[in-house]
Parts: C-alpha cells; structure tokens; sequence
C-alpha cells in the first residue's frame, strides 16, 4: 500500500505542484520521493512509500538498466510475480513484486500485461521510446487511482484525489477529478511539450469471466460440473489459496475480526496458513465495538475457538462523533452508508498503527456483494435479478465498501488485504448457477456457509450466525449507531436547512437530516465535488428510507426470535 502522485505536461511551477502530493503522504509513512523525467521538464511523479516487499529496493518510479526508457509507479501488490518470473524466465534486478509490470510490458504490451497480472494495483506506466503513457487499475478498484486531465492535455494522476484538488492550471480554474474506472486501462500519447492525448479506454476484465493469469497458476486442480459437493470442494480450494497468496509481505499481518461469517472465515483460515507458512509470531486479531455490541461478543468467541491473540477496541458515541469530520475527509465520499461503517473501521485503523506492529491487515470485505449477503437479497425477485444486481454492487464496490476499506485503513498507514475479492475466487463463484447463490431456508450466503460447515474452522453459531451491518453490529440492539447519529445531527440541522436542501445541493439532495450534515462536511473539504458520489448506496426491491439493516423487516423478526 502507497500513494503515486504524477503530473504530465503541467505549466506551472512543479515545487509548488508537487506540494499536492503531500496531500496522501499517509499512505507511505517509511519513504517519499519527487522524481522529474529526463527531457520533459513539465513532468514528474510522487511517491509515498509504506515498505511492504523489498526493504531495500522498493523506492519508485521503478527503472531497471534493462528498460531505460520505463518509469513505473504503482500502489498494490501482484501475488503472481514469482511465477510469471519463474514461467517468462525473466532476470530481476530487485525483489520488488512490482517489478514484473515492466518485464511483462517489454514482452506483450499492455493489454497482456494488465491481463496477467494476479493482484490489486493501480499503476501509472511511462514509455519515453515510444512516447506513451498508459494508466490501469484493478478489476474490483481495491487499490484507488484518480485523474485529471484538461482540453489541452495536461493530466494528473493520484491515489486519492485530495492529492489533486488544489492544483493549478492556466486553462482552467477548477480542475475536473474523477475516478478512475475499476478493470479498465488508459493508452495516451505523449507529445514533445509534455502533455497527453488519450487514445483508448479499455475494459480489460469482467468479474464474472476467469482472468488469464489463471492459466498460470498453480491452484488444485479444480473439479467440473456443479454437484454441490463439487462446488463446495471447489470453492474451498479457491478461497484458501486467495489468503496463502496474500501472505506476501515482510512486515506482520494482523486481521480485522467483527464476529461476523466473512471475518472470521478469513482470520480463522488466515491463522491456518500462517501455522503452515511457519510464521512465528501469533496471530493478532481486532473487534471495535460499544459496550454490549454483538459484534465484540462474536469476535471472542471465534478468536478463543482458533486461538488468535485477539484486541477490543471500546469507543463511545461521543468519540465516533467527534471522528466525523476527518472521517468525511479521508473517505472522499459522504454516502451515508460508507460514512457510518467508517467510523469503527477508522478508529480500529487508529488503534493498531498506534499500538502495534502490524501493517499488513486482512479484512472479509466484498464478501456481501460476491455471495449475496445483504439482507434484501431475500426479497430478490428471481435469482437471475439477484445475480444482476450481486455483480451491479461488484461493479459498483469502488465507490462504496471497497472505498471504505481503502481510506479508514490507508489513512493510518495500513494496507489492507481482502482474500473474497481475489480474482480466481470471486470470477468461480459468480460462474455458478444463479440458483445455487441465493439465500435459502431464510439465511443468506447460503453456499458459502454450507462450504465450511464440516470444515470447524469457525463455531457453528458463527457459521449461520445472520447478517449484522458493522455500522450496526459495533453497537447494541437497543441502541444503534444509526440511531445516535440521527439523534446528533437532529439538533445539528434544522427543518428550514432541510427546507432548502434542494436549492443548496441540486445533485444527489439529500433526504435526511444525517445525509444534510455528511453533505456539509463534505462540500467544506472538497466544495463542487459532489459528482465523485454518483448516487446513495441504497437496499433494493424494499421501499427503505434508509440503509440500515436494521430497519428492515426480515431483520426486526431476526432478533424477536
């Protein structure tokens, strides 16, 4: 995990530029380095370094002797290095896993590049031979990338787009940032001035289709045809080697730990590989929650059942509160969803760069969107519509709960790590028949839960233990977080603000009092930025008001039980 910061054709003095870069230099808290390119003065990259593979020769842009002409800046982690290395024959001139971006581009170009590699990244690769530039980012976006760029061509590229908001340019004022789109890739012409001319945009990679690294790899083989029993060996094998893969790092790995199925299939297979990879230290794992939440009682109980050395993090209403503001600032976004998982998330972040040493951190996310674990998937009409709308929120995972995890983590120097969204197993499961993937007998994520039934990885109560949103779960029953943060922002925003809520903010109005205070905040870090959030994330076929699980029916019956 890191930040890259690069600018392309800028007509303004690059010492001050560069001070934007400075902007995301949380995301590498071991190194930093400003870089310009030979012969084109107007151009330059920035790099925020957290020392993850490679103590020693990880700094970028990374050149090699070999490819003089190469400059390549990523943030990510490509699990498949060694092997690519070991089946194209390459000479490595260091141990970075980044490395391989540029043998593979010599070999075949871009789009067999961008094709092979088996990971997370977003990268910004320069080719001064043949005057191009090309920009990439990963399939689900778990890695972050935004860019600018104006009619004459100057472009900027970033991690995070705070690292972009204040630049300058003299042909326009307010410089239009965007996100980069997840599973796509960008080829621009350089010019001799320095600026760019985008040549192409393309969709490299489909969730629902097995990516060409697969080819490659060296998974068990896996069984045909779509006997439960089958699929279910299948999907073990899958999902067992996404978190061997992602042991890749030389610094400790730790595991968020929230009670819930997702987490505590990770930390319990995690600890599990650990033991197998012989790491010696022990497993620390980490719950947030209030006092009496769900969430902290579930995580002991499958922390004591696989023997991690397990941390509670205790906060109140007030500090969660309080968190707000640089919360909103981190994540980029005010959906209102995302801001109140964030919290949690944020202070846990807080807690383990502050009192530990780990770096490296596992999480469950992109489970619910893979294996349809929202509770509103049992009001899905077919399981053709419920299979729609799991791979809609797949798509959609970089501008909600991918982002989420990306910010609250990155904001403390972590680097998260999340084995559901791995390529191998997401692109299987979502290749299943529609049927299999739906919730059944009242549960949902059905199949995966039925994978590990026999397996006692995780207790049985864990298991089939139902849905809890973790903006819901860190707080008790009787009293949600949902429900202190309306009681707050009541006396924070008043009918007449609400009155005029249209007027004040046209695109995407907010309906609540809450989603008016988020906005707020938003709008005073990041005025007129409001396009970066295309819409609220929202459950569907169910006439919700409002997000949470909580409020929903399925849910109230689930706790009357």
């Amino acid at each position: 995990m890191c930040g890259i910061w690069a600018l392309f054709g800028s007509d303004d003095c690059l010492s001050v530029q560069c001070l934007s870069a400075m902007k995301i230099a949380h995301r590498g808290p071991d190194a930093f380095r400003f870089e310009n390119v030979n012969g084109y003065t107007n151009c330059c990259f920035g790099f925020h370094r957290l020392a993850v593979v490679d103590p020693l020769f990880g700094m970028q842009p990374i050149r090699l002797k070999k490819y003089p002409y190469l400059w390549l800046c990523y943030n990510g982690e490509i699990y498949n290095y060694k092997k690519m290395q070991q089946h194209f024959e390459f000479e490595y001139q260091t141990k970075v896993d980044g490395e391989i971006i540029l043998h593979l581009y010599d070999r075949g170009g871009i789009e067999q590049t961008i094709c092979l590699l088996d990971g997370v990244f977003a990268f910004v690769l320069l080719d001064t031979a043949n005057k191009k530039v090309f920009l990439g980012r990963d399939t689900y976006g778990v890695r972050p990338l935004f860019k600018a760029m104006t009619e004459d061509g100057f472009l900027a590229v970033c991690s995070e787009a705070k690292g972009l908001v204040t630049l300058k340019h003299s042909t326009t004022p307010f410089l239009k940032v965007e996100p980069f789109l997840p599973g796509h890739y960008e080829v621009l012409d350089l010019k001799p001035n320095g600026k760019v001319a985008s040549v192409e945009m393309v969709k490299y990679h489909h969730c629902r289709d097995e990516p060409l690294h697969a080819l490659y790899d060296n998974v068990d083989k896996l069984f045909p045809g779509f006997e439960i029993e089958t699929v279910k060996n299948n999907l073990r094998i899958l999902f067992n080697n996404a978190v061997k893969k992602r042991l890749m790092t030389d610094r400790r790995i730790g595991c968020l730990l929230s009670g819930g199925l997702d987490s505590s299939l990770v930390a319990a297979t995690l600890l599990k590989q650990l033991k197998e990879a012989q790491i010696q230290y022990p497993l620390q794992t980490f719950a947030i929650g209030m006092e009496d939440s769900p969430d902290l009682l579930a995580a002991r109980k499958v922390a004591n059942h696989i023997g991690s050395e397990h941390y509670e993090v205790l906060f109140n209403s007030e500090e969660g509160i309080q968190a707000l503001d640089e919360v909103i600032f981190s994540l980029e976004t005010y959906d209102i969803t995302t801001v109140r998982a964030s919290v949690g998330m944020y202070l846990i972040s807080k807690y383990i760069r502050k009192n530990t040493d780990n770096v490296v951190i596992f999480s469950g996310e992109g489970s619910d969107e893979l294996t349809q674990g929202y509770i509103y998937f049992h009001k899905a009409p077919s399981p053709e519509e419920a299979e729609e709308e799991s791979e809609r929120l797949l798509r959609e995972l970089y501008l909600f709960d991918v982002l989420r995890a990306d910010r609250t983590t990155a904001a403390h120097g972590l680097e998260l790590r999340v084995p559901f969204l791995d390529h191998r197993f997401s692109s299987y499961y979502l290749s299943l028949p529609p049927e299999m993937r739906t919730p059944k007998n009242g549960i949902e994520k059905h199949l995966l839960r039925e994978t590990f039934e026999e397996s006692n990885l995780i207790p049985k109560e864990i298991l089939w233990r139902p849905k809890e949103a973790f903006s819901d779960g860190i707080t008790s029953v009787k009293n949600s977080w949902f429900k202190i943060l309306q009681e707050y922002v009541e006396h924070q925003v008043d009918d007449t603000m609400m009155a005029n809520a249209a007027q004040k903010f046209p695109f995407n109005t907010p309906k609540t009092k809450e989603g008016y205070y988020y906005r707020q905040i938003f709008e005073r870090h990041y005025p007129g930025r409001a396009d970066w959030l295309s819409h609220y994330w929202m459950p569907k076929w169910i006439n919700a008001a409002d997000p949470s699980a909580r409020t929903l029916t399925h849910y109230k019956s689930a706790t009357k039980a």
